[in-house]
């Protein structure tokens, strides 16, 4: 819920919640906070003069007339404006100072250059520690300048990241431990001195001290709210009906994530979640909204236990009433079948959602190569998508049994569209003496891989593979590399994916990092790149 710190006939400011965005990535579908409060507040117009990053809560203010905006726009753009932030940092030495660094961007950071650097913009910021537990402090900050990720980035370069900051190294916490608390300007109309202020909220206190429980009662209840406003456009979408509700430490709740699949919700604990179980059931049933709650219990190594070990995977809710089996879903408008009890794993990985939208939108007239395919979702992404062909491998006869299903299902011909139960690292390899190319190779392996002629483990055993996928791509054709391996860096994926490409001979005309779903907030977790060859 958004909290209005001040209303009146020109002005609205709010206590922006984290997990917010000031700015919508997908203008098809606006999930943004000036698209929030017009359909709240019922505002004909919503004038933008600031932004916050998306994980930064605190006071934000718009102007509600355009007569308002000059007023604004003078002050905003001619650094009149007393912006105050407080952060909580590990690390933090000495006394108050004065911070001023050149900032350019690289990638999804932002990082202190020198002052001969031509990238490099001008960011001064004061900071002051008003209180230190151990080797915690808070800080109170104020900007001068108005760089992206101006506090976070020159932090990080005193030593001192922001708890939570983990894209600039900060320590795990809940959230990113930094607030907007403050905001003093001049009201527009009629210049009348306004002071704006949005206290942090009481998690940024049990932090500091030591006294956080991420699962004691309230602060579960804090977790699904937060959770929840992060994934608002998500759930407005009526093409769109499983995506991740909480997702464990990115989501401040180490050890679980929910999914959601149509009306039921999935529990999946992992180390210290699961001996919290019962507080987490309890904190879904608080919110009431799920028809059944389904729970898997994580082992550390999933591929050495058999899909159907009830104690880990009950087939039954433990909540609520049952899910159809198979359950029908739609994601971006696109049919797929689940299972909820049956197994460790329900038939579709939900971390893939764009990746398959990616897909979906590349395949037309393509040759299509599905690689641990499992149950097909990139195949009928593909096929709708208007792929003329396409071969989808795994080794395991269950998975392509329900691969199957769910080409039927999207009504799809299995003559166009063949499945074969194979060791991909060898028919990789048969293909490729076969002369056999394909426009478009989608590789989304697990992290540990063993069948009877192949051991494979991620991190440099991505170098072979995507060498002898490169061998099979056409010129000009892309190839989808994947990866949910949380110990291997975007950085290191990118390297290892360039480096069996200069095994296979390719040239890469391009190689890019893709986003992951905003459902999926953890830096650590999946990761995606698109390779093109020249």
């Amino acid at each position: 819920m958004i909290r209005v710190v001040h209303e009146d006939d020109d002005l609205i400011a709010v206590d922006k919640p984290p997990g917010v965005p000031c700015q919508s990535a997908d203008p098809a579908h606006p999930d943004d906070l000036p698209h929030r409060l017009r359909l709240a507040r019922g505002l004909a117009y919503v004038g933008v003069h600031q932004r916050l990053d998306e994980d930064t809560s605190g006071v934000i203010l718009y102007a509600k007339r355009p007569e308002a905006n000059a007023g604004l726009a003078a002050q905003f753009e001619g650094r009149r404006v007393d912006k105050r932030y407080e952060a909580i940092v590990t690390g933090w030495r000495g006394g108050p100072r004065r911070l001023e660094h050149q900032l350019a961007r690289r990638g999804e950071r932002v990082e202190v250059v020198g002052a001969g650097d031509r990238r490099g913009k001008r960011a001064i910021t004061r900071v002051e520690r008003v209180e230190r537990h151990g080797e915690r402090a808070r800080l109170t900050i104020a900007i001068e300048t108005g760089r992206t990720h101006q506090i976070r980035a020159q932090l990080a370069a005193e030593g001192a990241p922001i708890d939570g900051d983990l894209r600039y190294g900060g320590a795990d916490a809940p959230r990113l431990l930094l607030h907007a608390s403050r905001l003093a300007l001049a009201h527009p109309i009629g210049g009348a001195p306004l002071a704006l202020d949005a206290p942090p909220p009481p998690l940024f206190d049990a932090w500091l001290t030591g006294a956080h429980d991420p699962f004691a009662p309230h602060a579960l209840d804090d977790a699904l709210e937060r959770a929840t406003e992060r994934r608002w456009g998500l759930a407005q979408r009526s093409d769109l009906d499983a995506f991740r509700l909480l997702d464990a430490a990115g989501d401040g709740v180490p050890g679980v994530t929910i999914d959601r699949y149509a009306g039921w919700w999935l529990v999946s604990l992992y180390d210290e979640g699961a001996a919290h179980s019962a507080a987490v059931l309890d904190a879904i049933a608080r919110r009431g909204e799920a028809r059944g709650v389904y729970v898997k219990r994580r082992p550390r190594q999933a591929n050495l236990v058999g899909e159907a070990d009830a104690a880990l995977a009950p087939p039954e809710p433990v909540r609520g009433e049952p899910a159809p089996s198979p359950l029908a879903i739609v994601e971006d408008g696109v049919p797929y079948l689940v299972r909820l009890g049956d197994g460790l794993s329900t038939g579709l990985f939900l971390d893939q959602r764009l990746n398959r939208a990616r897909v979906r939108a590349s395949a037309g007239g393509a040759r299509v190569l599905n690689l641990f395919c499992y149950t097909a979702g990139f195949t009928v992404a593909a096929a709708l998508g208007g792929a003329r062909e396409s071969l989808s491998l795994d080794a395991s006869a269950s998975a392509l049994a329900r691969a199957e299903e769910n080409l039927r299902h999207a009504g799809l011909s299995l003559d166009a569209h063949r499945l074969s139960r194979r060791d991909c690292f060898e028919a990789l390899r048969r293909l490729a003496k076969r002369g056999e190319r394909f426009d478009l190779v989608v590789l989304d392996p697990p992290t540990y891989s063993t069948t009877k002629k192949t051991r494979w483990a991620s991190g440099k055993g991505w170098v072979g593979l995507a060498r002898d996928a490169f061998a099979v791509l056409s010129p000009g054709g892309a190839l989808l590399a994947c990866s949910n391996d949380r110990r291997m860096t975007q950085d290191v994926f990118r390297h290892h994916v360039r480096d069996g490409a200069r095994e296979a001979g390719v040239t890469l005309a391009r190689l890019d990092d893709l986003a992951r779903p905003r459902d999926f907030p953890d830096p650590r977790g999946p990761k995606a790149l698109l390779a093109r060859r020249a």
